[in-house]
């Protein structure tokens, strides 16, 4: 013999579905990507934020110029993009060490894509 729910009166049935929370707990969401930023100043040559485009970030000689005037004419440019945090930040470190080693102050950051 099966026993009927009692309906209580005080029952909104707002209550959360077992179900739908072990969907939602097992959701997994690709890992954010991330996009590093160089910050123009007045001190840092060009052709050293081109050299460092080259060698820390692989990029062409063409593109490295591209982006070397972009922060030039417009304060910032992106300079990677689609990185894991892991992978910007170490390349960001890797920017800041090589700048100062030179004695420059050009500033590299890391954040989000939208």
């Amino acid at each position: 013999m099966t026993q009927k729910k009692k309906s209580n009166k005080n029952d909104s049935g707002a209550g959360v579905d077992l179900l739908d929370k072990e969907k939602s707990k097992n959701k997994v969401e690709p890992p954010k990507k991330y996009k590093v930023i160089y910050h123009n100043d007045d001190y840092t040559p060009m052709f050293l934020v081109t050299l460092s485009l080259v060698a820390i970030y692989r990029l062409s000689e063409s593109n490295a110029e591209a982006i070397m005037m972009a922060v030039h004419q417009k304060g910032k440019s992106i300079v990677q993009g689609g990185l894991s945090r892991e992978i910007a930040e170490t390349k960001v470190n890797r920017t800041i060490q090589f700048f100062r080693g030179q004695g420059y102050p050009l500033l590299a950051t890391f954040e989000p894509e939208e």
